[in-house]
């Protein structure tokens, strides 16, 4: 069976969220999802019965109290296994939300094991390594934020995944795992990274072409292409405009500036082209997002 690509965009009350959280119950043994990938980082967590994971083709069980972690880009089926009720926390959220606006060298060295999938670190979790810790509270916290929507909620989401994310790394950090990095993180590449993300940091508002970008880091462009999609996991082209959005966001909230004025200052060239990647990055457009935000306040 081939597997299918999934693009899932959380939209509520017209606004984009880079995260969703559900709980899945199934009766009795049965597919629960056929052959497919995604770009964001999922977890799950088995609270009644258990379920059948294959992913990247290795099978791994998940019982009741136990926690996986699914990579980005992995491909994974799954079904469920007990004759009575089968419970799974499910937990999506995009790479870019354990990142502050500005990317870092320092945060993109942590969460690199979550979207590269050669890397081979611990994905399974026994419900021995996690019932005295904070892990499944914090999951159904993030359940119960995502469904009563109250104020600052997003924050509470973001501040629990950043904790389980956090207790993760320190968890193969003390096993002393290899997190089979080192070709693809040495020192040369993360000097590197740290000075792409400075430049588009501080150039993001001009015209960065990638031709550019590879004579800044003396290397050809079709290696800089190869390098940046390998290391972020998304070509440079679309992490610029992910940073232009990002800085679009803070104006369009704080201030009156016209659309179009707010174009020319993330450094779009265009007011048509800005809509269009605001909406594709957010399912919403610009002028949609600001009536909504200041709606909120």
């Amino acid at each position: 069976m081939e597997a299918v690509y999934e693009k899932v965009i959380v939209t509520k009350n017209g606004i984009s969220y880079p995260f969703k959280g559900f709980i899945q119950e199934i009766i009795g043994s049965q597919s629960v999802v056929d052959a497919h990938y995604h770009e964001y980082i999922e977890i799950l967590y088995c609270k009644k019965g258990s379920f059948h994971v294959v992913l990247n083709g290795i099978s791994k069980t998940i019982e009741a109290g136990d926690m996986l972690i699914i990579n980005s880009m992995e491909v994974h089926i799954s079904s469920s296994v007990s004759p009575a009720i089968n419970e799974y926390i499910v937990l999506q959220f995009t790479p870019e939300l354990l990142y502050t606006t500005t990317q870092t060298i320092f945060e993109a060295k942590y969460v690199l094991p979550f979207t590269m999938k050669t890397s081979t670190h611990q994905k399974l979790f026994k419900r021995e390594e996690l019932k005295d810790t904070f892990i499944p509270d914090a999951l159904m916290e993030i359940i119960s934020e995502d469904t009563n929507r109250e104020y600052g909620f997003e924050i509470a989401i973001r501040t629990n995944i950043g904790q389980i994310f956090l207790w993760i790394l320190r968890k193969w950090h003390k096993k002393g795992l290899d997190l089979n990095l080192e070709s693809g993180l040495n020192q040369i590449n993360i000097k590197r990274l740290e000075s792409i993300f400075d430049y588009v940091d501080d150039h993001y508002n001009e015209q960065i072409s990638i031709a550019e970008m590879a004579q800044y880091c003396n290397i050809s462009y079709s290696y800089f292409s190869r390098f940046f999609k390998k290391m972020m996991s998304t070509n440079f082209s679309e992490y610029v405009n992910h940073i232009r959005i990002s800085k679009a966001e803070f104006i369009l909230a704080t201030s009156d500036k016209s659309i179009t004025d707010i174009a020319m200052a993330v450094g779009f060239t265009t007011t048509s082209y800005f809509i269009q990647q605001f909406k594709l990055f957010k399912n919403i457009t610009p002028k949609q997002y600001r009536k909504l935000f200041k709606a909120t306040f």
